[in-house]
């Protein structure tokens, strides 16, 4: 570990400056380590914008460019999912720290050549999972590790979304799925409180409508149940196909964590805060589309408030910073884990095509 009197300095570069980005860069250009700031964007026209915005000193629609800038040592990749493996590659090549956001690809294929690269290279890559810097998981986490449920038997969990925010997220990359864009939240959370307890079988079921009569190639609800390498069952649900005015900002999640010894329940539908305005109130993820009333804590990265961001991608971005600069842990998704993660998306669509369970072979952790 680096001396704690000692502080490396860093050039970040932020690679796709859409809504994520922008938030990442904001974060980044506050942070005591962070020297330089530079944005590339296809769209140099954003990027420049986010750029002035933050005080960045670069901005490109070159984003060879300006991950090969000599004064970068460190690579945000924000870009569409289906972005995510040239820049990461390019990054990883330039020995430079990577942190890319989830998933780390849509193929195993490619994710496979992302851990290829990472082997060959003097860098280091992590996966933006922000829910594990969630208050609610954190504490779900601590208390499996400190042995207070006992064994773990079996977990249930469920997320839902409007359809509005569903076909935001398909026209800007078809190939994402409600399962393999968000239901991999709860398959890193399940590898994270169980890291010795892989899945090993899968199971799924869908039911189409709504998405599909949109054009698009998913299902409006997916249940799926994964068997654990010892036995211990987990029933996952997701449903993206919500009426259009459903009142979440974000997502409405639920999580019961069920052990020899205790039960964990994680209420996590942000019924905590409701909010009722006839001004409307705008959607983060969906340009042009407000809502009346809204579940007011169901943003998923965090929320503004006194002129700053809080909230798990807040937390999130600042430990990996922390953690470049100052050496400190840093529980970031790892690249194995995120790889681990896609191969069990995959299967559960593979189920629900197939109509048949899935095995799911032994991977290669480290």
């Amino acid at each position: 570990m680096q001396d704690k009197l000692q502080r490396k300095e860093l050039g970040v570069a932020i690679i796709g400056a859409g809504r994520i980005g922008g938030l990442r860069a904001r974060l980044a250009v506050n942070h005591p380590a962070v020297r330089f700031l530079a944005l590339a964007d296809v769209e140099e026209a954003r990027a420049r914008a986010v750029a002035d915005q933050c005080g960045a000193q670069l901005a490109s629609n070159d984003n060879q460019a300006v991950i090969s800038h000599p004064s970068v040592n460190t690579v945000i990749v924000s870009t569409g999912e289906h972005e995510h493996v040239k820049p990461v590659l390019q990054a990883l090549e330039l020995g430079k720290s990577v942190l890319v956001e989830k998933p780390i690809a849509l193929e195993l294929a490619d994710a496979d050549r992302i851990l290829q690269a990472l082997a060959k290279s003097k860098g280091s890559l992590r996966v933006g999972y922000s829910r594990r810097f969630k208050r609610c998981y954190l504490l779900a986490k601590e208390q499996i590790a400190l042995g207070r449920l006992g064994t773990v038997e079996g977990l249930s969990a469920r997320i839902y979304n409007s359809r509005a925010q569903v076909f935001q997220m398909l026209a800007r990359n078809p190939g994402a799925t409600p399962v393999v864009d968000s239901l991999t939240y709860y398959i890193d959370m399940l590898g994270w409180f169980l890291p010795d307890n892989p899945v090993v079988e899968v199971w799924a079921r869908g039911k189409g409508g709504i998405i599909r009569a949109a054009g698009y190639g998913c299902d409006d609800v997916t249940y799926a149940v994964l068997t654990l390498a010892d036995g211990a069952l987990v029933n996952l649900a997701v449903s993206f196909a919500l009426p259009e005015k459903y009142p979440s900002l974000g997502y409405s999640g639920r999580m019961e964590i069920i052990g020899s010894d205790g039960v964990h329940l994680i209420d996590d539908d942000h019924l905590d805060q409701l909010l009722y305005t006839d001004r409307g109130i705008p959607h983060i993820y969906v340009p042009n589309h407000s809502v009346n009333m809204a579940f007011l804590s169901s943003s998923a990265p965090g929320d503004w408030a006194a002129g700053d961001f809080w909230g798990p991608l807040a937390n999130e971005t600042r430990g990996w910073l922390d953690h470049l600069a100052t050496g400190r842990d840093c529980a970031l998704t790892t690249a194995q884990e995120a790889r681990d993660n896609l191969a069990i998306t995959l299967a559960i669509e593979h189920a629900v095509e197939s109509g048949s369970t899935v095995k799911v072979g032994p991977t290669n952790k480290k």
